[in-house]
Parts: C-alpha cells; sequence; structure tokens
C-alpha cells in the first residue's frame, strides 16, 4: 500500500507539535519553579492549590488584625500604666495635704500640681494609634474627651460610644483592643470618674477644704483599683493575641508545605526533564529530515 507524501508531511507535522508542545511545557516548568501553570495540567491539584492561597491569604489578614490588636493593646496598656501611676501620686500627695498642719498656701501649690496631673491625664486618654483613638469606642475619628474649658476646666465630656472597638481573629472569634472610655474613666454623672475626682480635688486644694480634700483618698482608692483591673485585663488579651499568633503562625507554614508540595516542581528533576524533551524535539526532526530528505526541516 503506498502511502501518500500528503500523509507523510500530515504525520511529520503531529509529530513536530507534540515534540515542540513537549518541551515547551517542560520549559515552563523549569521557569516558573511551578508543576501547575495551567487548568489541564492537574484540575484537581489546582482546586487544592486555589483552597490553600485562600487559607493562606486570610491567614494573612487575620495576621494583620492580630498586629493592629497587638498595637493598640500594647498602647492601652502603656497609657493605663501612665494613668495608675499619676493617680497613685495624687493619692500621695493628698495624704500629704488632707493634714492639718498644712497651710492654705501650701494646698494651693499641690493644685496646681493636681492641675498639671489632670491634664496629663486627659492626655494619656486620647491616645491614639496610627491616628485612630483607643478610648472611645467604635468612634476612632474625633477626639475622645474634651474640656468644656481648657484654661479652667469644670468637667470632662466623653465624645466616643459605649461599644469597644474589636478585631477578627478567626472565622467567629472577635477581641475587644480598643476601649469604652466611659468604662475607663467613668461618665460625668459617675461618682466614681476620673477627671471628676481630679478637678473636685483641685478646687477643694484651692478652696482649703480640707474636708473635701480628705474625702478625694476613698475616689481615688475606687479609680485606682478600675484602673488596675483594665491593666490586667489588657494583659491577658495581650497574651491572647501572642497564642493565637503564635497557632496562626504554625498553620501558615503547614498550608505553604502543604501548598508547595501540589505546584512546586523539582527543579533537577525538571530540568533533566526539559533536556529530554530538547533531545526528543532534536530526534523528531533529525528522523523527520532524513524521511522526508528536505533541509529546510532543520529550520522549523
Amino acid at each position: 500500500m503506498r502511502i501518500s507524501n500528503n500523509s507523510v508531511y500530515e504525520n511529520i507535522k503531529y509529530n513536530l507539535e507534540l515534540a515542540t508542545q513537549a518541551m515547551i511545557e517542560a520549559n515552563n516548568v523549569v521557569s516558573s519553579n511551578k508543576k501547575i501553570n495551567h487548568l489541564s495540567d492537574d484540575p484537581v491539584g489546582l482546586a487544592n492549590v486555589l483552597d490553600l492561597r485562600a487559607s493562606l491569604a486570610d491567614i494573612a489578614q487575620i495576621g494583620r488584625n492580630i498586629g493592629t490588636g497587638q498595637s493598640w493593646l500594647s498602647a492601652g496598656e502603656n497609657a493605663l500604666t501612665q494613668i495608675e501611676d499619676l493617680l497613685a501620686q495624687t493619692k500621695t500627695l493628698t495624704v500629704e495635704m488632707s493634714s492639718a498642719t498644712k497651710t492654705a498656701s501650701q494646698r494651693q501649690n499641690a493644685a496646681a500640681t493636681v492641675d498639671g496631673y489632670l491634664r496629663q491625664v486627659a492626655s494619656l486618654a486620647n491616645t491614639q494609634v496610627n491616628g485612630r483613638y483607643i478610648f472611645g469606642g467604635t468612634v476612632t475619628n474625633t477626639q475622645s474627651f474634651t474640656f468644656d474649658n481648657e484654661t479652667t476646666p469644670t468637667l470632662m465630656t466623653y465624645n466616643g460610644n459605649n461599644t469597644a472597638f474589636a478585631i477578627r481573629i478567626g472565622q467567629n472569634s472577635d477581641i475587644e483592643v480598643g476601649r469604652d472610655g466611659a468604662d475607663v474613666f467613668g461618665t460625668n454623672w459617675d461618682d466614681d470618674n476620673i477627671f471628676k475626682t481630679l478637678i473636685d480635688l483641685k478646687n477643694n486644694l484651692q478652696t482649703n477644704n480640707v474636708g473635701g480634700v480628705q474625702s478625694a483618698m476613698n475616689m481615688l482608692d475606687d479609680n485606682l483599683n478600675g484602673v488596675r483591673t483594665k491593666i490586667a485585663n489588657t494583659g491577658s488579651k495581650i497574651l491572647r493575641l501572642d497564642v493565637k499568633q503564635s497557632i496562626i503562625d504554625d498553620m501558615s507554614i503547614n498550608y505553604t508545605e502543604r501548598k508547595s508540595k501540589i505546584e512546586d516542581a523539582d527543579i533537577a528533576e525538571a530540568i533533566m526533564n526539559l533536556k529530554a524533551k530538547e533531545l526528543a524535539y532534536q530526534a523528531v526532526l533529525s528522523s523527520s529530515s532524513k524521511v522526508m530528505d528536505l533541509s529546510l526541516v532543520n529550520y522549523l
């Protein structure tokens, strides 16, 4: 049976296309260092890779959330610790000024010191992280606390809300990293409002009201206990985030390794495979040239 030249040409063309495609695919594996470059390479493997990529993206977002939370909690802990120190200093000063041996002039001077403490506490109550207020609940773009009068304040107004700012650290898990300022410092009508305690103490010192100075000591004790509770609570949240960060770090490593096993190529093996495909391609060219006795095949 005689085979036509056209059939021979078509067969040679088909074999060359197969060899060329195999060489291109092998080259793609080497250049990308990936076994899966197209859906047709491994449909099931690609689906698994896409799922793992989505999981890694979710973990990365949680990691960013944790980083934000750690910054907020650290800033909050630092602010509360400084406030605790200021209240403790105020308490010491109050005990000293409640003594009958102190003069009106000394209490006037102490009033100026308390005014300084008051303004420092106010500044700390307006602590920001990356331009966002951490003691304003979810109202993070507005100054949390403002005096009614900056020169001679008689009242501190809370401008936030009663919902603490929270971050997502899991599919169904949030943690509060900001604070409801009213819960920390008290509302304007609370007797244990920190600002009211300091403002009243300053006024009693200025008017030489010893009874008022003495009554402030109990209020300061309440304020200190409240702040210390918040500090302890913040510390436990920092620990929780540290543990969560460790967990997602382990998950990220696990998912990355699983993804790598599916899609990453063994580069040494891939190079050997490419060389084999190149040799096969050259062999097809050579055999085709001999069969057809056409030198032009060498230039395909």
